[in-house]
């Protein structure tokens, strides 16, 4: 059986800073395979890493210490041959705002070394593949938000890049923006290209990516498929509002023989347990004989947030506000 290709691997990969306090370590040793025509992701909160690893490996900054091969070259030695091969869509975007969306990306395929000609046609081409025709010759000031993120991706694409990064793709997008940018990385994929985005949005991430690494205080705390992810935290969560009452609550159910594992959060109560649909109501009457008043159940399976709890003692989904 064939392995397969690796577009990136990385080894004990580190950032420090300086600030007036002391060393800052952005990233404290990443290693990583990303196989050739996945999506692969970053999954964290502000200020876990994601964005410093994704600059390192665009070379825009440069490692602290570690090793990185991307596209083939190696990091640190050739800096410049990895960006041949490489494009790169930042947080805040790169195009000219006083210019038109055609102009931008026909200068950035000259940029790239293509003659006016096969810069005008690949314009062209990528203007229809990302449906930005109608607003083509519109200054990019004019543009909507998801306007604008296609004409970011464009730029990053015009020199067919075999390895895209997207560093936060949707962020600042209404639903149907994000969906639309959700089915121009998929689209990618099926093209052949690697795509390897970074996100704090768990059903971005649970959504598009097919395999992922949730980073937290800039380590690597879990890594897999969503799926082998979610698997890992075995059984159903069972999740009990105890108004005022939550540590005794915690207390009475923790020990029970289905209950596998159990946090507090307020007042609520999260529980890990085999089966939830028979786990219920036997938890509805440990807390009626005690006199606990139950204000709210819910029981699900278990998502990235609660992978992301289990590892760091924290919801990513709170942490970061979202809906």
């Amino acid at each position: 059986m064939t392995e397969p290709e690796l577009v990136i691997v990385t080894k004990d990969l580190r950032r420090t800073f300086k600030s007036r306090r002391g060393a800052v370590e952005a990233v404290a040793g990443v290693s990583l395979k990303v196989v050739g025509g996945e999506i692969f992701g970053f999954l964290g909160p502000n200020g876990a890493g994601k964005t410093t690893t994704l600059r390192m490996l665009a070379t825009l900054l440069p490692p602290s210490s570690g090793e990185a091969t991307v596209a083939g070259q190696d990091l640190r030695r050739h800096p410049d041959l990895v960006r041949q091969r490489i494009g790169y869509v930042g947080q805040s975007g790169g195009a000219d705002p006083d210019v038109t969306g055609r102009v931008e990306l026909e200068f950035e395929g000259r940029l790239y070394g293509l003659d006016s000609g096969r810069a005008r046609r690949r314009a062209a081409e990528l203007l229809a593949s990302l449906e930005l025709e109608a607003c083509a010759d519109r200054k990019v000031k004019t543009y909507s938000g998801g306007q604008r993120r296609r004409l970011d991706m464009g730029i990053g694409l015009v020199h067919s890049p075999e390895l895209l990064f997207l560093d936060e793709p949707t962020t600042g997008l209404d639903p149907q923006s994000r969906a639309r940018m959700w089915e121009e990385v998929r689209q990618l994929r099926e093209r052949g290209t690697t795509v390897f985005l970074t996100t704090h949005y768990l059903e971005e991430a649970d959504a598009l990516c097919d395999r992922l690494a949730i980073m937290d205080h800039g380590l690597i705390v879990a890594e897999g498929t969503p799926d082998e992810l979610k698997r890992a935290v075995a059984g159903d969560v069972v999740t009990l509002g105890v108004r005022g009452q939550g540590e005794a609550a915690l207390e009475l159910l923790r020990s029970q023989p289905f209950v596998k594992e159990a946090s507090l959060d307020g007042d609520l109560v999260r529980l890990y347990v085999d089966r939830g649909e028979t786990a219920a109501p036997a938890l509805l009457r440990l807390l009626d004989t005690a006199g606990l008043e139950l204000t709210t159940l819910v029981m699900s399976r278990p998502s990235l947030d609660d992978v992301f709890l289990r590892q760091t003692g924290r919801s990513l989904r709170e942490s970061q506000g979202v809906a």
